[in-house]
């Protein structure tokens, strides 16, 4: 038998070890919602929304890659879902697989909304059947598995960005029972978590997680702004506040650990804070979170992005090999 080229043969021994982790996609969710952000902030100043627009189609593409980067690994051994879903890196960033295609619907809206319609689809089933998986991971597993961190507010509370398609869409009684129903599921999960926190102080490594915090509060604000509940936003603008004060005060001790993919958490709430008090009128305030955010979101998705490439993100968050 005839030796392969040797093109090919490299070529075969990188798609031997396809190692793409799930932590990619935190700061593309991130990505997409500082895109969002500068989009509102556009509309706020009345400047043209054309590079709010061109970050927003980068960012699409970018997430179009990624997404096909992981299912060429699935593709190659359909195994490396559940391993990957045994890491709290790999359940978050399935999570945020899922809501980065809620944004990109969102995304999508102004110009196309019958394929956003589509997307939005697609992304809320595969999430739905993410929040079966964790629920039946939760009962049927060990005791001493049994936390309900951060990331679930991702899972199961992130529906909520569902209505910043389906309100452009006319979608507004949806839009309003999405609200209400997150809000609920947010609840418990903010009264656990403060048990939780209470009674164990969360290793330095985990602590970036806690920034999660800051994002339903923030859509819900966003939302119910959306929604016409005003009165019910400038609550949750309160809560924000208050939220985002609590995570800046603590944010030495969150940040001890230094550097990991986790600070992809810090992403996706600080571009939903930003976008949350555009969405409010607190333009000068929502204005200076954008440039915060953006300071926030860009280096680390670069730095992210950096770590994948060179191989060292996959091993750093035991992501499954192909």
């Amino acid at each position: 038998m005839a030796s392969q080229p040797p093109a090919f043969q490299k070529f075969a021994e990188r798609r031997k070890g396809w190692r793409t982790p799930p932590a990619i996609f935190p700061p593309v969710m991130g990505l997409f919602g500082l895109g969002l952000a500068w989009r509102r902030a556009m509309a706020a100043t009345g400047l043209p929304g054309g590079l709010a627009e061109a970050l927003l189609g980068a960012v699409s593409l970018l997430y179009l890659f990624c997404l096909a980067a992981y299912l060429g690994k699935v593709v190659q051994r359909p195994g490396v879902l559940a391993e990957d879903f045994r890491t709290l890196p790999g359940r978050a960033g399935f999570a945020a697989a899922n809501l980065s295609g809620v944004l990109l619907a969102a995304t999508l809206v102004p110009y196309a909304p019958g394929l956003a319609l589509g997307v939005l689809g697609l992304a809320l089933v595969a999430h739905a059947a993410l929040g079966v998986w964790v629920l039946n991971a939760y009962v049927r597993g060990p005791e001493e598995t049994r936390v309900i961190t951060p990331v679930w507010h991702l899972t199961f509370v992130g529906y909520i960005l569902a209505p910043l398609s389906l309100v452009p869409l006319g979608q507004v009684q949806a839009a309003t029972m999405i609200l209400f129903a997150t809000m609920a599921v947010a609840g418990l999960i903010y009264a656990v978590s403060a048990v939780q926190l209470v009674r164990r102080i969360p290793p330095a490594p985990l602590r970036p997680l806690l920034a999660i915090h800051l994002a339903p509060v923030s859509l819900f604000a966003t939302v119910a702004t959306l929604v016409d509940l005003t009165g019910l936003a400038a609550v949750f603008g309160v809560a924000l506040l208050g939220v985002l004060a609590a995570l800046l005060a603590a944010g030495r001790w969150i940040a001890e650990a230094g550097f990991s993919a986790l600070w992809g958490a810090f992403t996706f709430p600080s571009a939903a804070a930003a976008g949350a008090l555009l969405a409010l009128g607190w333009d000068v305030a929502g204005l200076l979170a954008v440039a915060a955010a953006s300071a926030i979101v860009f280096p680390i998705a670069v730095k992210v992005m950096q770590a994948w490439a060179k191989g060292g993100l996959a091993v750093r968050t035991n992501a499954a090999q192909a």
